[in-house]
């Protein structure tokens, strides 16, 4: 089969296309044709070799991907070969043709929904869900600001907030982002691009996908008691704790790799759940040929985000 593969960590030019041999299910296991494999900011922290915890080189990145399964191992109950699934992590990488997968890491993807877009479940949703839900206990009514609305988590996010009935804002830096924004359920889209776009916003919660840029100004427009859900950094940050102080307020962070065994299944009940009444939609932004994952590693850091991107081998 074809794969990508890094053998050292660096630049997007690392990953290589190369063909490699059909991994084989052991018991409990099984094997996913990959029809299309999600790209997140995660790959990219993977492969550059700044992540926390680092895999053995050589390696396969990806966690995000949907397909069929090819090949059942010794014990395999719950999926048949043919089963339409999507991926929530694997044992040997997504950006490949086929992905070896433990039964807990695949989950049943519905008609309605394409490959291409269950490709963009696991981390976007599972991500916004365990932010909205399981951090920040937002509640009906409430106030909830998504900073970078249009991409794959804020997709995520907005169509949450949407179903729990939240007053929602989103963030976008153009004008087709904002309009997709508005689209996939926020009552406002602001242009954070706007110096001014920050006056008079009062926020229950605020997802927070650029903590560097944004967390000492997020902390000024919290409601008394209000939730900073810190999703993504790319550097250190100055705050003014009285901020907090004056309002009661809390700064929640995290990494979905850190969510346990319970909240992950309660996490899949409800993006089971969505896709089921359609209240959970994933945009597909832009699909690539699986060679071109450098590029798509470019594209997915860059402004502008719009929907998920994807390669499909």
């Amino acid at each position: 089969m074809r794969a990508i593969r890094v053998h050292a960590f660096g630049a997007p030019d690392v990953m290589k296309i190369e063909d490699v041999p059909d991994p084989k299910p052991g018991p409990g296991q099984l094997v996913v044709r990959v029809k299309a494999a999600g790209v997140n900011p995660s790959d990219t922290y993977t492969r550059s070799g700044i992540a926390p915890v680092k895999p053995a080189l050589p390696y396969t990145p990806g966690s995000d991907g949907a397909g069929v399964v090819e090949s059942i191992g010794e014990g395999v109950t719950n999926v048949a070969v043919g089963d339409r699934v999507y991926l929530a992590r694997s044992l040997s990488g997504t950006y490949a043709e086929l992905a070896l997968a433990q039964t807990s890491q695949v989950h049943a993807l519905p008609d309605r929904t394409s490959f291409a877009q269950g490709a963009g479940l696991y981390v976007p949703y599972a991500t916004a869900y365990r932010a909205l839900h399981q951090l920040a206990h937002a509640r009906s009514g409430e106030t909830v600001l998504v900073h970078g609305a249009s991409g794959g988590v804020g997709i995520a996010a907005l169509q949450f907030a949407r179903a729990m009935n939240l007053r929602v804002i989103g963030t976008a830096g153009t004008e087709a982002g904002r309009e997709l924004v508005k689209r996939e359920g926020a009552d406002v889209a602001l242009d954070h691009h706007d110096p001014k776009y920050r006056e008079g916003l009062v926020c229950d919660v605020i997802l927070e996908m650029l903590a560097n840029v944004n967390l000492g100004h997020d902390l000024k427009m919290l409601a008394p008691r209000g939730r900073v859900v810190v999703i993504g950094s790319r550097g250190d940050v100055t705050i003014t704790p009285r901020d907090l102080m004056a309002r009661d307020g809390s700064i929640h962070a995290m990494l979905l790799w850190n969510i346990s065994p319970e909240d992950e299944r309660d996490a899949h009940a409800a993006i089971a759940s969505g896709l089921e009444n359609g209240t959970l939609r994933p945009v597909v932004g832009k699909e690539m040929p699986l060679a071109d994952a450098p590029k798509a590693h470019e594209a997915v850091l860059a402004p502008g985000a719009f929907g998920k991107i994807v390669l499909v081998p």
